[in-house]
């Protein structure tokens, strides 16, 4: 692994979630995004398509989902995402399809950083409620 996408990882593990009310981590869900792909920063309207279309796909699956902010512990930088009811397997295919590098799955409130490249290992991070912020509002993402 070199050192930025070491650095780039190091992120996703420090990462802290948004929610307008809170989730049910009795079922096992995915947290993913479309934004910048492959660790790429993109324009927002780039990204606020990537969005959609991943919105399009979710709801094909008819499953249940809601929207979260994946965001830096300080609130420096900020992704929209979806916390999807779904297998990891199929949270790896949507998160292949949008290019990214990895994506979050809560199972039993452990939350888990899991890797859509080879040769990198998936990794508990912890209690997913303690990566949590409660917010009456969310914020719009203009990255």
């Amino acid at each position: 692994m070199d050192d930025v996408f070491a650095q780039l990882w190091q992120h996703y593990l420090d990462s802290c979630f948004l929610l307008s009310q809170p989730l049910s981590s009795s079922l096992p869900f995915a947290i993913i995004t479309a934004h910048n792909p492959l660790g790429q920063v993109l324009e927002p309207c780039q990204n606020r398509l990537r969005d959609r279309a991943l919105q399009g796909d979710i709801e094909q699956l008819l499953v249940p989902y809601r929207i979260i902010i994946g965001t830096a512990a300080d609130l420096s930088h900020m992704e929209k995402s979806w916390a999807v009811f779904v297998s990891k397997v199929q949270a790896a295919e949507l998160a292949k399809k949008y290019q990214q590098n990895a994506f979050y799955y809560v199972a039993d409130n452990v939350l888990s950083l899991v890797p859509c490249l080879a040769g990198v290992q998936e990794q508990q991070i912890g209690d997913f409620r303690q990566r949590v912020r409660i917010v009456s509002e969310l914020p719009e993402i203009c990255d």
